[in-house]
């Protein structure tokens, strides 16, 4: 047993020496939240966020050189001779569950290739399709998968033109992954893209965000909230038509998928110098969506949208826009949710309803993996 000294009452106590610390190994430390300097991929690599657009600037870009595109959107447009301009995109869609509230992967992988197209203002003609299949899928559902994918083509008007289809083993996958890519053209004297966002520009969204990220989530893991909120899933060149018709002058055009609202904005600001302020109390953010958000420590202009639109248009025009949105079934919600400002240039900020402002970030990786 050993013998312990105690220091008399009033007396000063003695001096110690501090135990010896053992040496520690920093670089072998791990922490749970994607790093920015991580080694490996991670889950936020393909967040849509900061860490998926390091990903290109530093790895995907310096690698491709003289090779890669100078305009990165979510669509190319191409310049073909004669006056003609095709919109070129392609996704991958890996979303799980593969069917939830309102949806599947099969409707999303359509639709999500035809809102980029449609984001340059195009109007879609063709998609391919390629599958990459788990050993072991049920063929009923792949079934399922494959008849949502031709309704939501029939519905959006394009033809499913080519097409690929891999098995990988049961170790190997997730159910069923796919890519789509589309074809479109865009009509004479429209010019969409993201560095046309200017000044006193009007911020306008089509209708209630996070609704897709909270549909996935709420059939994910066994969560349940209180209201049923379905996926907003839908095929947008239609809307976007209508918007063109009206002779606006659309200078930007986002669909707000990966990353929310919040990633869009942020990527238009820096791509066009300007600042955005939003105004916290008009955004479209539904009770549920709201309640699920709060209940999750999610932030709703980070959570991805499947049906909704982010248009930056001239402010003269913001009223025109607005009712073309409105009298369209997918935009009957749309609203004025900021404006383009000179100040804080490349950055997002919200006006609250205390009068105070702040910084509406760019996410660093992923909320909610796997939303589409």
């Amino acid at each position: 047993m050993t013998e312990t000294t105690r220091t008399p009452r009033g007396a000063a106590p003695a001096a110690r020496t501090a135990p010896a610390l053992p040496d520690l190994d920093f670089e072998g430390w791990t922490c749970p939240a994607p790093l920015r300097d991580t080694p490996s991929v991670v889950m936020g690599h393909g967040g849509g966020g900061a860490m998926s657009g390091e990903l290109v600037d530093h790895l995907f870009l310096p690698a491709y050189g003289t090779a890669a595109a100078s305009e990165l959107g979510d669509s190319a447009v191409l310049d073909v001779g004669d006056g003609t301009r095709l919109a070129f995109s392609t996704d991958s869609y890996v979303v799980r569950p593969m069917f939830f509230p309102g949806g599947s992967i099969g409707d999303l992988a359509v639709n999500g290739t035809v809102n980029d197209l449609a984001m340059s203002g195009a109007s879609p003609l063709f998609l391919s399709t390629a599958y990459i299949l788990q050993e072991g899928t049920p063929l009923a559902g792949l079934d399922r998968i494959a008849q949502a994918v031709g309704a939501a083509a029939r519905a959006a008007g394009v033809r499913l033109v080519t097409g690929d289809t891999k098995v990988v083993d049961s170790a190997s996958g997730d159910g069923v992954y796919i890519n789509t890519s589309g074809i479109g053209v865009i009509p004479d004297g429209v010019d969409i893209g993201p560095r046309r966002a200017r000044p006193g520009d009007a911020v306008l969204v089509s209708g209630d965000i996070g609704v897709h990220g909270v549909a996935v989530l709420s059939c994910r893991e066994g969560l349940e909230f209180g209201t049923a909120v379905e996926s907003d899933t839908a095929p947008l060149h239609g809307l976007v038509a209508d918007m063109i018709a009206t002779g606006a002058d659309l200078h930007v055009l986002r669909d707000p998928t990966r990353g929310g609202v919040s990633a869009s904005l942020n990527e238009i600001a820096r791509a066009s110098g300007v600042g955005i302020e939003l105004v916290e109390g008009d955004l479209p953010v539904p009770e549920a969506v709201r309640d699920a958000c709060s209940l999750l420590g999610l932030d709703p202009l980070q959570v991805a949208n499947e049906g909704k639109l982010v248009a930056i248009v001239p402010a003269q025009a913001a009223d025109q826009v607005l009712q073309a949105l409105r009298a369209h079934p997918l935009g009957r919600s749309a609203c004025r949710i900021g404006t383009c400002v000179p100040d804080h240039s490349g950055m997002v900020v919200a006006r609250t309803g205390l009068g105070g402002t702040r910084v509406v970030s760019l996410p660093i990786g992923e909320q909610l993996p796997r939303i589409c």
